[in-house]
């Protein structure tokens, strides 16, 4: 599996690239603080992930820390999903290096 730093992601972002962008975390997380045009579609729901999602799709995923993400990014590889990354150190990371000025928790 890929990974991807908060300084790379917003690089991405800043070209126009439109990477599929799924916070994994609890909707009470995704409401302290997100990531502009993520998805939230809790862990907890990781079916409905299948749903939502194309399999052939270029999906960032994203969490707290980047440790339940690591654990999606997994699922889906395992569901045959090809183009996975996870976003290292998750949004505590993009808040400290990237937008200094997004909520912590």
């Amino acid at each position: 599996m890929k990974s991807i730093s908060p300084a790379t992601l917003k690089t991405i972002l800043d070209a126009g690239e439109k990477p599929r962008l799924l916070d994994v975390r609890e909707a009470w997380e995704y409401d302290l603080c997100s990531i502009e045009d993520s998805t939230n579609i809790s862990m907890s729901n990781i079916e409905q992930i299948l749903n939502e999602f194309k399999p052939d799709d270029e999906i960032i995923v994203i969490c707290h820390h980047g440790m339940r993400s690591f654990q999606v990014a997994n699922y889906l590889e395992g569901n045959d999903y090809s183009n996975i990354t996870n976003l290292e150190g998750g949004v505590d990371a993009w808040a400290r290096t990237v937008d200094t000025d997004m909520a912590q928790y």
